[in-house]
């Protein structure tokens, strides 16, 4: 049944595969970045953030001594910025310790920072031609419904059950075209809500098809409620400069830049709460000044309402733990700044 499978998909894939810029080399580095890129990220998002990225940074040494505020900046709008971090710290390793040529071996890939099991396995995979097993969204979702699992794959026995399934059906042939077609399948046939099934080059092999709940698989966890904060922050002037500081470079939106500000206090009006968290995070006085916009955005797992407005600093020397800088409104496109502040400095110009 599997050497069945892996031909019929490895045809479909021959004829309907996706024409992908990372697909036209077997370059590891350029396979790994695509694959963080791809975490999370629709293809058509990442495809002309990896042509930048690849053109600023075309080796893992060029990232590895590549400033982070540099790197940030080239990621800026991907989001999940922590794989940029990742991705940079992982190339210093690997310039460092394996002389700047990516690992073939699998735990010595996983072991890297932002690496997991099943980026790993891509890696060997496409890049060297290994035999390895790959289980990402796409992936995950084929293999519930071709065998009809009816449990949350998310639980730790159906992963271990997801896994040995996915390596039975790698073949030790062409498994680079293998695991594509199998991430490709997903991607345009298996769809999360709308399954193509007559479409479909396994349908004889689908138990979920054959059964009819192809629709209701995978089983997903209870929907989490979503917070909502309102949000202060200030453009604070002095002069014809203005101040940003630098995010902790661990944590949401790690070593970008924002205008600083915080969270409302229930009932807190919002032209106060700039001056008091301005006043406690920075230790400086400012007048708030009128309203530049109210901004809304949603995070992966928060939504924000952000009200900015411009402030005049008044007194006191900024004492903080993280960077800041006085800089003129034509100087902030050469830093990296969280989505939400980029459409304050839109409102700006």
């Amino acid at each position: 049944m599997e050497r069945l499978l892996a031909t019929r998909l490895l045809r479909w894939y021959k004829k309907e595969g996706r024409d992908l810029p990372w697909r036209r080399t077997s370059d590891p580095y350029a396979i790994w970045v695509s694959e963080i890129m791809l975490q999370q990220t629709q293809v058509a998002t990442v495809i002309p953030y990896y042509e930048r990225f690849m053109a600023a940074f075309p080796t893992v040494s060029d990232l590895a001594h590549a400033p982070l505020g540099t790197v940030l900046k080239v990621w800026e709008g991907l989001g999940y910025y922590a794989r940029a971090r990742n991705l940079r710290k992982a190339a210093r390793i690997i310039s460092d310790q394996y002389q700047g040529i990516m690992p073939e071996d699998i735990g010595a890939l996983a072991s890297l920072p932002g690496i997991g099991r099943s980026t790993a396995g891509a890696i060997v995979s496409i890049a060297y031609g290994k035999k390895a097993p790959i289980l990402d969204g796409n992936v995950r979702r084929v293999l519930c419904r071709l065998f009809a699992i009816r449990k949350n794959p998310s639980l730790a026995p159906v992963q271990k059950k997801l896994w040995g399934l996915s390596e039975g059906l790698v073949p030790e042939k062409d498994p680079r075209s293998f695991n594509q077609a199998l991430m490709d399948l997903g991607a345009m046939v298996c769809l999360p809500k709308d399954p193509d099934c007559p479409a479909c080059c396994l349908k004889p092999f689908c138990l979920a098809y054959q059964k009819g709940i192809q629709k209701s698989l995978p089983i997903k966890s209870p929907g989490k409620k979503i917070p909502h904060y309102h949000v202060a922050v200030g453009v604070i002037w002095k002069g014809k400069k203005v101040l940003i500081t630098q995010r902790p470079l661990e944590g949401l939106l790690g070593g970008l830049w924002e205008f600083p500000g915080g969270k409302l206090k229930e009932g807190e009006p919002p032209a106060i709460a700039v001056a008091r968290e301005i006043q406690e995070e920075l230790k400086i006085a400012v007048s708030v000044e009128n309203l530049i916009g109210i901004v809304r955005h949603a995070y992966s797992h928060f939504r924000i309402t952000l009200h900015a407005f411009h402030c005049r600093y008044r007194d006191g020397a900024p004492r903080t733990l993280n960077p800041y800088r006085w800089v003129s409104p034509g100087e902030l496109d050469r830093f990296a700044f969280p989505a939400a502040n980029r459409k304050i400095i839109a409102a700006l110009k």
